[in-house]
């Protein structure tokens, strides 16, 4: 099965809209083969976008992955992140090359400075070049980035090249509807969400089960139904197969106007300017 749902980056080239995160995935040996299992999973059912860190685990997660998609890389939109301690132009580079090897790959797809610390953004960006150059990474972009730093690191040399601005989304966080999100949009800058059900905290609003109850779903498709309804793509942390499946189930899930304005009502949008959030 293939996902129903795309979303395009700026090349044009279209990913799946609805992928799998792995943050504290491979932390727990115990775990361990059912976390391959559902990483698999995913793969069959179209959530072909894999999304990981070196920072996960102290690569852990990207071990995990490595070991999951053996033999499938090539069916796989695989991302990781560097630390932004490691973010100057041979830091990036050497971070890159350590989560390669713990990938068991030779290229990423998409490789993101995890969030912005002291190293002007103008190293990283050079580290970034360096590895397209090499064929090391086929896109690069940010995570956790606000408004005001999209804008700066569009002004520098080849920063108009980034790709994805990954954030902190979901009906508890919509502060990036203000102006991030309408930003990227006009920049043709693909926004993927992190965290989409905050971590679980979403699934015990009463509203949401509410919404779920009437279109015969459950709550966190209906919140990643949302995310994905806001042209935003959504990387879901799933450790076992069922919710994977579960997960999944969101990619055929098309809410209504009333279910909109139900999930507008209990989970309201911004109505100003607010610091971009981040967990």
């Amino acid at each position: 099965m293939e996902s129903a749902r795309t979303i395009a980056l700026p090349s044009g080239e279209e990913i799946a809209a609805l992928g799998q995160g792995t943050w504290y995935l491979g932390e727990d040996p115990a775990r361990r083969e059912q976390e391959i299992a559902a990483l698999r999973l995913g793969v069959d059912l179209g959530m072909t976008v894999v999304d990981t860190a070196e920072m996960y685990g102290d690569g852990a997660a990207e071990e995990l992955v490595g070991e999951a998609l053996r033999g499938r890389r090539e069916e796989v939109f695989l991302v990781s992140k560097v630390l932004p301690g490691h973010a100057d132009r041979k830091g990036t580079v050497a971070a890159c090359e350590g989560s390669l090897r713990r990938l068991r790959t030779e290229r990423l797809d998409l490789y993101l400075l995890h969030w912005r610390a002291r190293w002007p953004l103008e190293e990283t960006l050079a580290g970034f070049t360096d590895l397209m150059e090499a064929g090391k990474i086929r896109y690069w972009g940010v995570s956790n980035l606000d408004v005001i730093d999209m804008a700066e690191l569009t002004t520098l040399p080849g920063g108009d090249a980034v790709a994805v601005d990954q954030v902190l989304y979901n009906l508890f966080r919509r502060g990036i509807e203000w102006d991030l999100l309408p930003w990227c949009r006009e920049a043709g800058v693909t926004v993927m969400a992190y965290s989409p059900i905050e971590q679980g905290r979403l699934l015990k609003v009463g509203a949401l089960g509410a919404v779920a109850r009437a279109l015969g779903a459950t709550p966190t498709q209906v919140a990643l139904a949302w995310v994905l309804e806001q042209g935003v793509a959504g990387i879901p942390r799933s450790g076992s197969p069922d919710h994977v499946r579960q997960n999944r189930g969101a990619v055929d899930l098309h809410l209504p106007t009333e279910a909109l304005d139900a999930l507008d009502e209990a989970f309201p949008p911004p109505t100003g300017p607010t610091s971009l959030e981040m967990l």
